[in-house]
């Protein structure tokens, strides 16, 4: 908010625009000066500038001021604009605010009272930043990026194009994969992408819910309709009226509540728990399983009409081993999401760790990628995230930590058990395999490690490494 500010000025009064840039000069204000609007539009459409602010006069070449405006808005440009005008006629005013102007003056200007609207101007626009930033974030913590769902493989490229044409209709998609390959991402994203885009989004997971409580969630319930039951209850069905309900893990759902879901898709109604008034809903549904129901269907523990009512669209989300060109746009994109989240301003990766996570099985897929790069940017104290902020964790194994080189030798591999092994042990264990790694030479091992020499001297200083000199 501390930050210089800039104000793009369009004003053919070259006389007026020359005071203006002096005064708002002495605020510490720098003032970008454009004759036409044309030229102010192209230079702010192409990112040459990015002013906190624009000032126009009404009466211009090429277009008016109010055509300014609104060729801003058409296009997406939201930079808060004050509008000059050479009357304080009332349509005017209702004509420039209608089109988007954040604020009118009237000539002659009374520069303190343009500053003053300059300087709120400033604070709008700061304050919808802040809000796109937030809103950005809590994209990102759904695993969306702004541009919609992250990945360049073929795999993945096949499935989004069916996810966006799918998206326009109102048909059922059965999403499968192994858990963790984004099923819920792309299910949001179709809803996204979709006509019912402004209306709810309401997700559940069937595995996670008891039994005895799972239909009065989807279905609703009446008031007294069973024990614990003091007040009536709208069902997630009816939430996502209008929109969309994702049913994850739709293969664990019982035999009986299968049937009722069935008759509601074939009727598009539902009957709260306790009640005998069906109510009308219009509600999309997306399913998603890591089961294969047709071998649930074949061993009669999932129905088979409802599995052909589900599987209209069936969607099937690769595994990440299968798509190893996503692997670093994804870890890119959760560096910036656990920037943002932990106020961190850590720029990428280096090469090594770029190499071991190219390496790595990812047999938790995304997820497991996800928590590897939080955990990463949780444990770098520099700019850049090293191989050694990759550590992994297996409970079956004891204390004790292991350096495990594979072909490329650049994996080095941190275990424990119910106890986590001191911090000094790490370092020393890290710094010797660096070590071996860089062939013993020490000005090579500590500009690996980011250290100078007289500090890799100190650590190694206790340890046999220092027997063989270079």
């Amino acid at each position: 908010m501390n930050s210089p500010k800039h104000i793009l000025l369009i004003e053919d009064d070259l006389d007026l625009a020359e005071l203006a840039t002096a005064y708002f000069r002495q605020k510490d204000i720098t003032v970008l000066h454009c004759t036409e609007p044309l030229e102010a539009l192209q230079k702010i459409k192409s990112g040459k500038v990015h002013p906190d602010a624009v000032i126009t006069d009404l009466n211009l070449p090429q277009m008016s001021g109010l055509d300014f405006i609104r060729q801003m808005r058409n296009e997406g440009l939201m930079v808060p604009i004050i509008l000059v005008t050479v009357s304080n006629d009332v349509d005017t005013a209702v004509a420039a605010i209608e089109a988007g102007a954040y604020d009118f003056v009237v000539k002659p200007i009374h520069f303190p009272q343009l500053l003053i609207s300059a300087q709120r101007a400033f604070k709008y626009n700061y304050l919808n930043r802040e809000n796109k930033t937030l809103r950005d974030a809590i994209d990102q913590s759904k695993g969306l990026s702004p541009d919609g769902i992250i990945g360049k493989s073929e795999g993945i490229r096949r499935i989004i194009e069916l996810a966006k044409r799918v998206a326009k209709s109102s048909a059922t998609v059965s999403i499968t994969g192994e858990s963790g390959t984004g099923k819920e991402v792309f299910a949001r994203a179709i809803h996204n992408w979709s006509p019912r885009k402004d209306k709810p989004f309401v997700a559940i997971n069937c595995s996670a819910i008891p039994e005895n409580l799972l239909e009065s969630e989807l279905f609703g319930h009446a008031k007294g309709s069973f024990t614990g039951a003091h007040d009536k209850k709208i069902g997630l069905f009816e939430e996502a009226d209008g929109g969309t309900l994702f049913l994850d893990e739709i293969g664990d759902l019982n035999l009986s509540l299968q049937a009722k879901l069935l008759r509601v898709l074939q009727e598009k109604e539902i009957k709260r728990v306790g009640e005998n008034q069906p109510r009308s809903i219009d509600v999309r549904v997306i399913t998603a399983t890591h089961k294969d129901l047709r071998a649930e269907v074949a061993a009669k523990r999932f129905r088979e009409d409802l599995f052909f009512r589900l599987n209209v669209i069936p969607m099937h989300i690769p595994p990440l081993r299968d798509r190893r060109e996503d692997i670093l746009p994804l870890a890119e994109f959760f560096l910036k999401k656990f920037n943002d989240l932990n106020g961190t301003d850590i720029i990428g990766f280096k090469k090594s760790a770029k190499e071991f996570l190219l390496t790595q099985p990812w047999r938790g897929n995304v997820r497991e990628l996800e928590n590897a790069v939080e955990r990463a940017v949780v444990l770098t104290s520099g700019n850049e995230i090293d191989i050694s902020a990759f550590l992994l964790f297996d409970d079956a194994l004891p204390v004790e930590v292991h350096e495990e080189q594979d072909e490329r030798k650049n994996a080095f591999v941190f275990r424990y058990g119910e106890q986590v092994a001191p911090l000094m042990e790490l370092e020393k264990k890290y710094i010797q395999f660096v070590y071996e790694k860089c062939d013993r030479v020490k000005d090579l091992t500590a500009k690996t490690l980011g250290i100078d020499r007289k500090t890799l001297y100190r650590k190694l200083q206790d340890d046999t490494l220092l027997e063989q000199t270079i």
